[in-house]
């Protein structure tokens, strides 16, 4: 079953006078539990294909399904809604709260959820043992290694069980010992049953995917 589909994406941005056509007719399918790398230099359109797929933006032109709901033309408050229900964001400079502890970082996104409180609470706790932090708790994020920020980052992003983890450049800021356990960690995930798509410009970070599509001149090719 597919849980993204893009057929003939476009976006194009006003600089001036001047259109640019960054995407140019993505077509694209995802479907539950893949891992799946989407790989291009800078400039190939990866970081706003990646706002599209993770309802950040929406296309110029074209049709994109998530989850079943068609969500090319939604207002920025119905994108909002479907962001919080079905994507988790793992970014490459993890955008942590410093002064805050890693408990109250993983909760961030709960926080207008009160009715789930106390479950969210012990969610949390679950999912900070998973990323092997449960020591951490009390840590604030300015305390951690590069690595332990970006294990709170996924435990964040997986607080709301998302059916969609979207990683962008999840190990760029990261010696490659700590990459290799983060992508391990993102490998456990998509076996425990997340459909993860990780954007890179990395090959070795690519190479963890089940399947690897490169996005060139605003196409994909497989």
């Amino acid at each position: 079953m597919s849980l993204c589909l893009m057929e003939d994406i476009r976006k194009t941005y006003r600089m001036g006078n001047l259109d640019v056509e960054v995407l140019k007719g993505v077509n694209l399918k995802i479907e539950q539990n893949e891992f799946v790398a989407i790989k291009g230099t800078s400039g190939s359109g990866k970081t706003t294909l990646m706002n599209i797929i993770g309802c950040l933006d929406v296309p110029t032109s074209g049709r994109y399904i998530l989850a079943d709901k068609e969500v090319s033309r939604l207002t920025d408050d119905e994108l909002s809604v479907i962001r919080n229900e079905h994507v988790g964001f793992v970014f490459q400079n993890f955008y942590l709260l410093p002064y805050a502890t890693v408990f109250e970082n993983v909760l961030l996104p709960t926080l207008y959820i009160e009715s789930r409180r106390d479950d969210s609470e012990k969610h949390a706790l679950e999912l900070l043992k998973l990323v092997g932090l449960g020591d951490r708790l009390k840590f604030r994020s300015n305390q951690l290694s590069g690595g332990e920020q970006q294990r709170v980052a996924i435990a964040r992003a997986l607080i709301n069980n998302p059916e969609l983890l979207l990683a962008d450049e999840p190990t760029g800021q990261l010696d490659s010992k700590t990459a290799t356990e983060i992508m391990d960690l993102l490998v456990k995930m998509n076996e425990q049953g997340k459909t993860v798509v990780v954007i890179t410009h990395d090959p070795n970070v690519a190479n963890y995917a089940k399947r690897i599509l490169h996005l060139s001149d605003g196409v994909i090719v497989e």
